[in-house]
């Protein structure tokens, strides 16, 4: 129990590292850091980047105490191993450290800020060895602190020492970051996380049970700072003993267990039964986002589990639950796991949208469970060429030994003759295949081929089956460089959608019933469809702007315009038998 005189300092600042060796999972700066002071060849200025909580302020500080830390006779130099009794490693920690200036740049952005840094840092230090300047969430800075920063940064002098902290290194100048040594801090994986979360629990006195631990650690994201609050906070809810159902609790996450039991019965195809285990789950308050987290994260687990077998122990989940989950990885096929995946995936983007995220997990298990059985493309197309070879080598073979269908994991086997039928879904389906099985329907006939003679043809074509936006791709952004029924190559102009050619060869294959050759040429090419009208609306008008009649009625009637002009194509003649002796009829003047 803490004092009553004193307040309580939270597990995040009370085990915070006060050296190089506490720093936890972050062995390669420690290295690194420890050789370049054992050797003096320590930089003038470090950037050191991050996600949050990972311990970038704790290394500022940790490196001002080595390098002013003079030992507890008070003759001591820099040192990777600062005691922590002298006066200035005492005084660092504490934060009152006179030559150890502490600067947040998230409220501190701008250059008067950075000139008021400027000018302290050509005065020698107070009392310390050497004067450490700590700019955390450095990033925020304005274009011009950073300008008016460069210099000083470049060419310190020999008693400063700059620290710089970020979560967002890509946003410093690449002029800053070449004139520091960079360290990248990494996230803490899940075993050092539990090693270090199950060694503070024990120096507080508390029993947290391994699965909470586990819990607590997937939570934090690698992020030290972030478990321990975790850990804090589920002390604080249950005291001296924490169990993995309060830490579910307290986070909001479903009993792993029930989230595999329903896991399991969606697969097996029963949707009835996985909506009534959702309903229970969040009647207990689970919360429908995490319960389709958590139904990924076992998708994920089942699928290692099937491919290297020793995966079982990377997910905390108990014994009994390993065993449910080898079964159920045994009798899964790849392909239903990758599938489940991608339903999965998409969902989660689905269930984040949903103006109701429980009925959005409801319709994502029913989907998932009316597709469970379903056979994979490639077992459809193994299961096809199986039944057409034996309908051909013997067909009185069928009619006395059905063959039984390859079913799926989580689907019945039923015994069909010749080529193999996905079992009906639903009751009033079962009349259709059963027709279909004795009458088999015939084989589509291969399409008849279409032969386009020109690109106008082509156009024509596309535009007749009402595809509007390929339609205005070919007449304003395609040049034509060469056509062949069967074969175009174009010029594209910019602004093409990037799917263009694939949709336009996929749609001429489908109408025209052969294969088509598209190809994008870097030629000029003919000039687009919507130019070459242009080009020709303008030169018919120009014409009839020549006519005499035209611009007689033109001067007749000043306030006249020609606004357009239309091409008048003859009526087609009467069917009947032309008359020799009649005079040829007086054509006239195209107009």
């Amino acid at each position: 129990m803490a004092d009553a005189a004193q307040p309580y300092r939270v597990l995040a600042r009370k085990y915070r590292p006060t050296s190089f060796t506490g720093l936890v999972g972050q062995d390669v700066l420690v290295r690194t850091l420890t050789n370049a002071i054992q050797s003096g060849r320590l930089a003038h200025a470090f950037v050191l980047t991050g996600v949050r909580g990972v311990g970038k302020t704790t290394t500022a500080r940790i490196i001002a105490r080595a390098l002013n830390c003079t030992g507890p006779d008070g003759k001591g130099g820099p040192t990777a191993d600062p005691c922590g009794v002298c006066e200035h490693c005492v005084a660092i920690a504490e934060d009152r450290h006179i030559d150890v200036l502490e600067m947040d740049a998230a409220s501190r952005t701008g250059v008067a800020d950075i000139r008021e840094l400027i000018d302290g840092v050509r005065y020698a230090p107070v009392s310390a060895r050497n004067k450490v300047y700590i700019i955390d969430e450095v990033h925020m800075l304005s274009t011009q602190a950073f300008n008016a920063l460069l210099k000083t940064l470049e060419e310190p002098p020999p008693h400063v020492v700059f620290v710089f902290a970020t979560t967002e290194v890509r946003k410093i100048p690449i002029t800053v970051l070449s004139r520091c040594q960079r360290f990248d801090l990494r996230r803490l994986d899940t075993e050092t996380m539990l090693a270090h979360l199950g060694r503070i629990a024990a120096l507080e006195g508390v029993a947290v049970a391994p699965a909470a631990l586990s819990l607590i650690a997937r939570a934090a994201e690698g992020s030290v700072r972030d478990g321990l609050s975790l850990l804090d906070q589920a002390i604080a809810q249950s005291g001296a003993s924490v169990t993995d159902a309060a830490v579910g609790e307290m986070l909001g996450l479903a009993d792993r267990g029930k989230v595999l039991d329903l896991l399991d019965v969606v697969m097996a195809g029963d949707a009835k039964a996985a909506l009534a285990k959702f309903r229970d789950l969040t009647a207990i308050g689970a919360d429908p986002l995490v319960v389709v987290q958590d139904l990924l994260e076992l998708v994920h687990w089942l699928t290692r589990l099937k491919i290297v077998g020793a995966a079982a122990d990377e997910l905390a989940v108990a014994e009994a639950r390993r065993t449910q989950g080898a079964e159920m990885a045994t009798g899964l096929a790849m392909a239903v796991l990758a599938r489940a995946w991608q339903m999965l995936l998409k969902g989660l983007n689905e269930v984040r949208q949903a103006p109701a995220p429980a009925t959005a997990v409801e319709m994502l298990l029913v989907r998932l469970a009316f597709v469970a059985d379903l056979p994979s493309p490639a077992d459809l197309v193994r299961q096809s060429g199986e039944g057409a070879a034996g309908a051909q080598a013997a067909p009185s073979r069928q009619a006395s030994e059905p063959r039984a269908a390859a079913a799926p994991s989580g689907a019945s086997t039923a015994a069909l003759p010749g080529p193999i039928a996905a079992a009906p879904r639903f009751a009033g389906d079962a009349a259709i295949d059963q027709r279909a099985v004795r009458d088999p329907a015939p084989a589509p006939a291969t399409p008849p081929t279409l032969a386009l003679k020109s690109f106008e043809e082509l156009v024509a074509l596309v535009d007749a089956k009402r595809e509007v936006r390929l339609v205005a791709v070919l007449i304003d952004k395609v040049h034509l460089v060469k056509f062949e029924d069967g074969y175009l190559e174009l010029g594209l102009d910019p602004g093409v959608p990037p799917d263009f050619l694939g949709t336009l060869k996929g749609k001429l294959e489908s109408w025209t019933g052969r294969r088509w050759g598209l190809t994008v040429s870097s030629a000029e090419g003919a000039p687009t469809l919507r130019d070459q009208r242009a080009r020709k609306s303008k030169a018919l008008k120009d014409a009839v702007m020549d006519h005499p009649l035209v611009a007689a009625t033109l001067a007749a009637f000043p306030n006249a315009e020609v606004r357009a002009v239309r091409e008048v194509r003859p009526e087609p003649a009467l069917a009947e038998a032309p008359d020799d002796d009649a005079p040829p009829a007086d054509e006239g003047d195209p107009i």
